[in-house]
């Protein structure tokens, strides 16, 4: 006879597991159910987003740092592929990862100074970074193209099988999402992890229980920018079209949103909220000229009733409305 009480805590111990391969699975099967092309960009869009969201919680959720600039990384890594393949025509998968390694490399050339910087200030700094970065790719037109964007990037390929549809382009974004969200996952629950943890709820009791707050803050801030710019050449070679107006001051809001509202500190939240912001334009598309102003009040909505983030928050009234009802039904 099955011990029903041994299958619950199977699946309370390997629930992280269980779950990414649940969603792994519906991944797998969701363009056998759903083979609209619009559609499924829209998905596909959701994981290029995922991805950058999933780096940028680590910054602000897990290293409680602050950033206002992470669409610079995106865009530097879209540009930085486009560049790569047309003009030095180099293949777009080397590309891909020698752009993601100069990204890296401005990373820690900017994170050294800028992460000195706290609250308030270090907003500014990283503001201030996507305002030059964007600047850059507008006025540069011998290089970028400047307003008109550039053009022509060839799709990623396996030899011959090009990823050249939505669909196709649905289980290379997703594969990508997914083996970020394992990195993550895996990141958080080692001790580079709890030591980032210590970190977002008091730097001074960081160091002194022994975290290098100064390296963990640099690294992480290194990684989430090879994130976003991973996330960024897959836009450009998706897309084979990229425009400095995708990787603007107001993209980077939108990050922080996805970040905020899915939770802070919440990896699969981040999942939630990079696909509540993708998809609201097209739920709301009667407003789509007020999108700025109805994500604005999302957000401010989430941190008055709901600080700790939408995904996290429900999950936490619901676990104490659950605790408070076995105690009345234990009492009577």
């Amino acid at each position: 006879m099955i011990n029903k009480q041994k299958i619950l805590y199977f699946i309370y111990l390997h629930r992280t597991g269980l779950t990414v391969t649940g969603l792994s699975l519906t991944l797998l099967l969701y363009p056998l159910f759903e083979n609209n092309p619009y559609t499924l960009g829209l998905t596909n869009l959701i994981a290029i987003n995922a991805i950058v969201v999933l780096g940028l919680n680590l910054f602000i959720g897990y290293a409680g740092q602050i950033s206002l600039g992470h669409a610079a990384f995106f865009g530097l890594g879209a540009y930085g592929s486009a560049i790569a393949t047309v003009t030095f025509e180099i293949p777009p998968w080397p590309a891909m990862f020698i752009v993601a390694t100069l990204v890296a490399l401005v990373a820690l050339l900017i994170g050294i100074p800028i992460l000195r910087l706290s609250g308030h200030y270090l907003a500014m700094a990283t503001l201030g970074l996507n305002f030059v970065v964007h600047t850059i790719l507008l006025q540069w037109d011998e290089v970028t193209g400047g307003p008109s964007g550039f053009s022509g990037i060839p799709y990623l390929s396996f030899g011959d099988f090009q990823f050249d549809d939505e669909t196709r382009l649905h289980y290379l974004l997703w594969g990508a999402a997914l083996i970020s969200l394992l990195l993550c996952l895996n990141l958080v629950r080692s001790g580079i992890g709890r030591g980032l943890s210590a970190l977002a709820g008091d730097e001074v009791a960081a160091e002194a229980l022994g975290v290098n707050t100064r390296n963990a803050k640099i690294k992480i801030f290194i990684l989430s920018a090879v994130l976003a710019s991973i996330a960024g050449s897959l836009f450009a070679h998706c897309y084979s079209f990229v425009s400095p107006d995708s990787f603007g001051i107001f993209t980077s809001t939108d990050m922080v949103i996805m970040v905020v509202i899915g939770g802070m500190g919440s990896i699969w939240g981040s999942l939630f909220g990079a696909a509540l912001i993708t998809l609201l334009p097209e739920w709301l598309d009667l407003f789509e000229t007020y999108k700025d102003f109805v994500h604005g009040g999302i957000l401010v909505l989430v941190l008055m009733f709901l600080p700790q983030g939408l995904v996290t928050g429900l999950i936490e009234t619901i676990k104490v409305k659950l605790v408070l009802r076995r105690r009345k039904d234990a009492a009577t």
